[in-house]
């Protein structure tokens, strides 16, 4: 499986106060889990985007999906896949 971040950001339009955010995070890792994908860490971030979502999913249309379930909930998300250090290692040694 791959492994993909999201930054994310409160939308004006879609969530009203903290108590309905912390709220849907158990409706968005269900609905992740429907898109086969899973939520490894979620948290609160300072800085310029407002939390972080990492997750595996075994292709991009499973991602792709699992980006669009944020959106639907009132969150703005940038979602990019990521390689850990040590494989990104490997592949810098095989070039």
């Amino acid at each position: 499986m791959a492994t993909y971040v999201s930054l994310v950001d409160i939308d004006d339009r879609g969530v009203q106060n903290v108590q309905e955010l912390s709220s849907i995070w158990g409706e968005i890792r269900t609905e992740f889990e429907e898109h086969e994908a899973d939520v490894i860490d979620s948290y609160a971030i300072l800085g310029g985007h407002d939390f972080l979502v990492l997750f595996e999913a075994p292709d991009r249309e499973s991602a792709f999906k699992s980006a669009l379930t944020l959106r639907r909930h009132g969150l703005s998300a940038e979602t990019m896949e990521i390689t850990h250090t040590d494989d990104f290692a490997h592949l810098v040694d095989e070039v």
